[in-house]
């Protein structure tokens, strides 16, 4: 497995994104999952800043968009926001487009069945958008503390035999599997030559051999099944509300400190 790691930008905070770069280099990364800001950021500009520091753009973070809520004024602002996204993305290359719900909305409005419905023909827009522009999509999995939808692999896997799209695939995340699935590394080898993108974040949402999380094994599933993307680091410095990245002050050079050591680490479990 090819240790190519990034780590999602947002976990900054609002930092600015020159900033953001060049801690990320410090930390020996190869490249980030960058923020859709489609509204305040140039995407000419972020690709000269991360050039500048020699990184790569792997992957996007969408904003939070409601593309399964019933009313549909909220549905179609949502995906009308990733067809603005894809649009802004064209600036980066042809990075990776996450997609998923409305983090924090952990029930449904009217039943679980129509809002299944509705995010099987949101996401099949989606695909078809990126389709249109050359782009890739993973759906990234979340757990029940932030979606009521797509919580596990198994999920992710009826949910791309839906919508069947060839542009479709899986984001599983280290921390969201912790909670969700019984046996994270069976979930992954389940989800063999349709996974797109791995995130990882040790059990406590912090540095990876900062939890309880099984990193070799996990990483040895993902071989073993041919993965050959990056590792997108989503850490986060300890402390209270899972929503915001900003814990505490200097939660910044704490973040900086377990992406270089998990780096570290996460090189040598894959060699």
């Amino acid at each position: 497995m090819t240790a190519r790691i990034g780590c999602c930008t947002w976990i900054f905070g609002d930092a600015p994104l020159p900033d953001i770069a060049q801690r990320v280099r410090r930390s020996g990364l190869d490249g980030v999952e960058l923020f859709g800001d489609v509204d305040e950021l140039d995407p000419a500009s972020a690709r000269r800043i991360l050039d500048g520091e020699g990184l790569d753009v792997f992957s996007i973070t969408p904003g939070d968009a409601d593309i399964s809520h019933p009313d549909a004024s909220i549905r179609n602002a949502g995906i009308d926001y990733y067809d603005r996204l894809m649009d802004w993305a064209a600036g980066l290359g042809e990075p990776l487009i996450s997609c998923h719900g409305q983090v924090g909305r952990i029930k449904p409005v009217t039943s679980q069945q129509e809002e299944d419905d509705l995010l099987i023909a949101s996401v099949d827009r989606i695909c078809a958008m990126a389709r249109a522009r050359g782009l890739q999509v993973v759906f990234e999995i979340l757990n029940r503390y932030e979606t009521h939808q797509v919580r596990t692999v198994a999920q992710g896997l009826s949910l791309l035999d839906a919508v069947r799209a060839d542009n479709l695939k899986l984001l599983p995340d280290a921390y969201h599997m912790n909670i969700e699935e019984e046996d994270p590394v069976a979930a992954i080898k389940a989800g063999a030559g349709r996974i797109g993108l791995y995130h990882a974040a040790d059990s406590n949402r912090c540095g990876i051999g900062q939890g309880h999380t099984d990193f070799a094994a996990q990483l040895r599933a993902l071989r073993d099944i041919g993965y050959g993307g990056p590792v997108i680091l989503e850490t986060n410095a300890p402390g209270p509300n899972p929503f915001t990245p900003e814990k505490s002050s200097g939660f910044r050079e704490i973040v900086e400190a377990q992406l270089s050591a998990s780096g570290t680490e996460i090189r040598r479990l894959a060699a």
